[in-house]
């Protein structure tokens, strides 16, 4: 696990579109941290959302998955790996980026988010681990987000991504309910990971 979790790391720093999207990323969340902590917070989790499901996706994308695996044929060892990657990338996203929010004093937002960013990490490269396809995953989570549980749900609890919001706002309650759907994530991740790669 360890040797994976290296490697994605290595990978993700190394990367160009990656670095990029990362630094740029980091800067918006510092200028945004300054003016206002609630824009942070959304593009916060947002950003870490992304990150840690392309550390997942891009193995597909680029058709990596195939020597990921002949060099770990255990593939819950490879999905253990890719999650503290996951977690790991996106929780240095959102602390680097929430630097302006703890210089101005506002420790609470920074705190409570950085607390459900290894759950958004989970949640998002588990289901990358599903989808295997970055772009589908993004618009279908955005198409989701936007007419299922803004729409329809009107932003309550207990559907998945309003869950992310109302932990990251430090509601207890939200922060319970966005773990099981993580954990409910992993399950399906575990049980989908040894699917055929020739598909995809």
């Amino acid at each position: 696990m360890i040797s994976i979790l290296r490697s994605d790391l290595y990978r993700t720093a190394t990367i160009r579109s990656s670095s990029i999207s990362l630094a740029v990323l980091v800067l918006l969340g510092l200028l945004l941290g300054a003016v206002n902590i609630d824009a942070w917070a959304l593009l916060a989790g947002m950003g870490a959302f992304g990150f840690a499901a392309m550390v997942v996706a891009q193995h597909y994308q680029h058709r990596t998955a195939f020597l990921l695996y002949l060099s770990q044929p255990r593939r819950m060892v490879v999905l253990g790996g890719q999650l503290v990657a996951a977690i790991v990338v996106a929780t240095a996203f959102v602390a680097t980026s929430g630097l302006a929010v703890l210089i101005r004093g506002e420790s609470g937002p920074y705190k409570d988010l950085l607390t459900v960013v290894p759950i958004v990490a989970i949640l998002a490269a588990s289901c990358a681990s599903i989808v295997r396809r970055s772009t589908w995953l993004l618009l279908g989570s955005a198409g989701w987000f936007v007419f299922v549980e803004g729409l329809i749900g009107r932003l309550k609890l207990p559907l998945p991504f309003t869950s992310l919001i109302s932990a990251g706002a430090g509601d207890t309650r939200g922060l319970l309910i966005a773990s099981l759907w993580a954990g409910v994530a992993v399950v399906v991740a575990s049980l989908s990971i040894g699917r055929d790669l020739t598909g995809d």
